[in-house]
């Protein structure tokens, strides 16, 4: 993928429109009955938003979403519409060079408030649950499994979704039942298994191993919808299927290579989160275009 816009977006202050949200990558705007999204390059690790850019990033966020939306489409519906902005608002064509590549037009969804976890693998911190009791989110899993081994089937392990700058808690099922109900539960449930089983295995093919990933579902008019971001390096680890290898640590596309350097600083997680050299910068923003490349080819 070539990389359209050559500057590092870090925030997109867009006169004359409402600004309803910026999160840790993404600036919403309220365009009245649709949301503009704009990918930043912003990177976050830990909970924390980086204060140096990754070139790129919000591109390959962007049009990976919007690859994975139309790929998964049949499984369930998602909050995609256009990413032709200037066509649909003429207003926003003085913002071209910070939106073009970087940005979707979707419906208006009321978000639920779970994320919802998929782990194919067993990595991260479901690796060091189950060294300690042999469960991941109360998932009790067989004896003698290996650091990055592949589960015998894909798990749902939701998560609370916390306030920027606050931690996401891992959470059973049954409390995820107990805060969206039974029937919502069952369904995000299902859908995100389904999702992840197709990715992992199209992923596969392509040379790239989705070890686990997180998804996003919102209501419109009572349908269940997928939004956000889906099936990014932000959202998921993506490990090189070459150099695979159960009983270690896995190099990755992902942005675990930034939580690696953060560690290896000895950074202490609480934020001010500290700057990234410009070499860990730039080999991060090529391993996001390392893997959109392989995936959409």
């Amino acid at each position: 993928m070539d990389i359209e816009n050559k500057n590092i977006i870090l925030e997109t202050n867009l006169k004359n429109q409402n600004l309803i949200n910026r999160g840790k990558v993404r600036d919403l705007y309220d365009m009245g009955d649709t949301l503009l999204i704009i990918s930043s390059d912003r990177i976050s690790a830990y909970d924390s938003v980086l204060p140096t850019g990754i070139l790129g990033k919000g591109e390959v966020l962007t049009k990976l979403s919007k690859f994975w939306f139309s790929l998964t489409e049949d499984i369930v519906p998602n909050h995609f519409i256009s990413d032709k902005i200037t066509e649909q608002y003429s207003s926003l064509s003085e913002h071209v060079d910070v939106i073009k590549g970087r940005s979707m037009i979707v419906k208006k969804a009321k978000p639920l408030p779970v994320e919802c976890i998929v782990r194919g693998y067993i990595t991260g911190s479901g690796w060091s649950e189950y060294k300690k009791q042999g469960t991941i989110c109360g998932i009790q899993l067989k004896d003698g499994l290996e650091e990055s081994e592949k589960l015998d089937t894909p798990i749902f392990t939701p998560s609370t979704k916390a306030e920027q700058g606050e931690h996401d808690e891992n959470i059973d099922f049954e409390t995820c039942v107990g805060i969206i109900g039974e029937e919502l539960a069952n369904k995000v449930k299902d859908f995100s298994i389904q999702l992840y089983s197709k990715a992992h295995d199209y992923a596969k093919d392509k040379g790239i191993i989705i070890a686990d990933t997180k998804f996003e579902f919102g209501l419109v008019d009572d349908e269940l919808i997928l939004i956000d971001e889906v099936l990014t390096p932000d959202s998921s680890r993506f490990w090189p299927l070459a150099l695979y290898g159960k009983g270690r640590g896995q190099q990755s596309y992902d942005k675990q290579f930034v939580r690696d350097y953060l560690t290896s600083v000895g950074w202490d997680k609480k934020p001010p989160a500290p700057e990234l050299p410009d070499d860990i910068a730039k080999l991060t923003s090529e391993k996001y275009l390392e893997a959109i490349d392989l995936l959409t080819g």
